[in-house]
């Protein structure tokens, strides 16, 4: 989960989150906003991760009975430069878990207080699906009808696709054809991602177990904090 999905997909989908704006639409442009943003990440701390294993992986014919290699990962992340320093980055994956999705969510400061609120009241947010449909949609409370000032969640669906037009490895076929690198990765982002993992390999705690379908080892909420973490659902919004 740390070598292929973590380093080769989830930093690289990190990266152009947190990226500023490329100095043009080119593809080096493009990979130098990422880079920076590579060279901003700090190595992730061991401390700062869990890794787990369903039960049952072990069982799988091709698997050593003694296998440690982590089936989950869940772990924070920091970024060390003018915009993200001191935010948060959570970052979770693995296989057998109730669903299979690639989401992020940018979970906004608190605003002030509006509404008449019973407990902690949900802060904005915005969320970004990725696979299997693209959705980008925004998180907010809104005043519930009838009298007093009582707010409600909703959420505003800006895009929603749920078919894709091509496969990923189609439209990386024929951008190969056409030389364009955009969603390709360049070396000096590869060894950049590397130095942010290489800590988090050298690992000396066991991996935990968790049962398959469910969201990882109950260690992983730790990572998460009080917030805990967003579980993505199955999409069920209609095209706008």
């Amino acid at each position: 989960a740390i070598r292929d999905v973590l380093q080769n997909h989830l930093l690289q989908v990190t990266s152009l989150l947190a990226m500023e704006a490329p100095s043009d639409a080119d593809a080096r442009s493009l990979h130098n906003a990422k880079l920076a943003v590579f060279r901003a990440m700090q190595p992730i701390d061991p401390r700062h991760v869990v890794r787990g294993q369903f039960d049952g992986y072990r069982g799988i014919d091709g698997v050593a009975a003694d296998s440690s290699v982590e089936t989950f990962v869940a772990l924070r992340l920091c970024i060390d430069n003018d915009r993200w320093r001191g935010v948060p980055f959570q970052i979770r994956a693995g296989k057998e878990l109730p669903i299979t999705a690639t989401e992020m969510l940018v979970d906004m400061k608190p605003a002030p207080r509006i509404f008449d609120e019973v407990g902690t009241p949900e802060s904005n947010y915005f969320r970004f699906r990725l696979n299997p449909e693209v959705v980008i949609a925004e998180g907010a409370r809104v005043k519930r009808p009838g009298d007093g000032m009582r707010g409600q969640r909703v959420e505003l669906i800006a895009r929603h696709r749920p078919v894709r037009e091509k496969l990923p490895y189609e439209r990386l076929l024929g951008d190969a054809m056409r030389g364009d690198a955009s969603l390709f990765v360049s070396d000096d982002c590869v060894e950049a991602a590397w130095s942010v993992v290489d800590k988090a390999l050298h690992h000396e705690e066991a991996v935990r177990p968790y049962e398959p379908g469910t969201w990882g080892p109950p260690e992983a909420a730790g990572i998460a904090g009080a917030e805990g973490w967003h579980d993505p659902g199955p999409e069920a919004s209609s095209p706008c």
